[in-house]
């Protein structure tokens, strides 16, 4: 192993890490080699390059007044289908909170004023109501990284799960991609490891696959999933009206999404490239798109999405065996010199290399765009003061009546 290692990274002209392997005594040089064995180094011919997009179209919602129409009719399927034992719930929560000021896994937030209330709370009640309406427990996945896993699983152990059912509830450690500095060069994170990042929240699927936990999805018969981030403190999760409404349009996958505050608003917006569904970003949008309207008024690129998507699995699997774009992230990295020395960076130092959820849903074939009220469902936690922060989130679960 250790001779195909080095001749690995002298074609990729990291000849650095290999003198340094060489400096470590054997049995720190076998655990470095098992890193290096098991890291995804094509990242590093895989420079960032602007993609190419196609001919954008705008893509129609199940409206919240069609919803409340159907109301009755798509809850009673969605309830089916998790009774059923057909739909699973993935929660992305490998990131830190430290945009929050907090250097712990975010879900561990504290988001309360009087009274304690974790992010992590606020989702498992969410998900209990609907396992409560429907009289069955939804297979929960936790999307944990390897440097918060452990923290995660023993806060949710200290908290009895926050009442939900601890077999139900199953961690996997999400995939790490090497961090390069501006020259493209590996770097190290501490004696004996190579700095590594996780692969960003597109990697959820394919971690699934490479954990195990995708067989555990298989052998349980679920052919649904709804993956949801970690930040969105009143998202509804495994909703049944959402989940019976994609299932009545016969399509693979679905998203929820919310009206735009504004033309200019930075999110995401659904939409179709060249027939099928995708997502521009905002900054890609051209000005013409922003200010586009309908003959009723309306935004012609109305729709944002909140990362809460629904995917068939049986579609879900036609990915794992294509390359997801990689998006690269210029980010403050600590490492250690090959000296011994640790450096914390005040600026930004180097690249992460990211996959993104909102990629998966181009690959597939058809997507509902279902709207929902984002006074009530969208309460991001993103910034610790400002546009989607603590405040906002905190105002907006009050709004709610939920008790801080």
């Amino acid at each position: 192993m250790k001779e195909s290692i080095l001749k690995k990274l002298k074609l990729l002209k990291q000849e650095h890490i290999s003198t340094y392997l060489q400096t470590l005594p054997e049995h720190e040089q076998q655990a470095m080699l098992s890193q290096l064995a098991d890291m995804d180094f094509s990242v590093l011919e895989a420079a960032e390059s602007a993609e190419q997009r196609g001919k954008f179209a705008p893509l129609r919602a199940v409206t919240l007044d069609e919803t409340e129409k159907n109301r009755d009719y798509y809850t009673e399927i969605g309830l089916q289908a998790i009774r059923g034992g057909k739909v699973g719930a993935v929660l992305l929560a490998g990131g830190q909170g430290t945009r929050l000021g907090f250097e712990h896994p975010k879900g561990m937030f504290n988001i309360g004023v009087n009274r304690e209330l974790f992010i992590f709370e606020c989702l498992i009640r969410n998900l209990l109501m609907v396992t409560e309406q429907a009289g069955a427990w939804v297979p929960l996945f936790v999307m944990t990284s390897e440097g918060n896993c452990g923290e995660t699983q023993e806060f949710f152990a200290k908290h009895g799960y926050f009442g939900y059912r601890a077999g139900m509830v199953h961690f996997f450690v999400q995939e790490q991609l090497p961090t390069v500095d501006r020259e493209g060069k590996l770097m190290l994170a501490e004696r004996g490891r190579l700095s590594a990042a996780p692969n960003g929240n597109g990697g959820w699927y394919a971690s699934m696959a490479k954990t195990g936990m995708l067989e555990s999805v298989r052998q349980a018969g679920i052919e649904w999933l709804n993956v949801f981030a970690v930040d969105n403190v009143l998202q509804r999760i495994a909703d049944p009206c959402f989940i019976g409404a994609v299932i009545a349009s016969g399509k693979v996958s679905g998203a929820k999404v919310v009206a735009k505050a504004a033309p200019e608003e930075k999110v995401g917006v659904l939409c179709l490239e060249d027939g099928r569904p995708s997502i521009v970003e905002y900054y890609e949008m051209t000005e013409e798109m922003r200010s586009s309207r309908e003959p009723d008024g309306t935004l012609s690129y109305r729709y944002g999405v909140i990362l809460n998507y629904l995917f068939r699995v049986e579609s879900l699997d036609r990915t794992l065996s294509v390359r997801l774009p990689l998006h690269r992230a210029f980010k403050i990295v600590p490492y250690m010199t090959e000296t011994g020395e640790t450096v914390i960076p005040e600026e930004p130092n180097a690249y992460k290399f990211e996959t993104l959820a909102l990629d998966m849903v181009k690959l597939q074939d058809d997507c509902l765009a279902y709207e929902v009220d984002r006074s009530r469902e969208f309460a991001p936690v993103k910034n610790k003061t400002g546009v989607d922060s603590v405040d906002t989130a905190r105002e907006l679960l009050r709004r709610s009546g939920i008790e801080l």
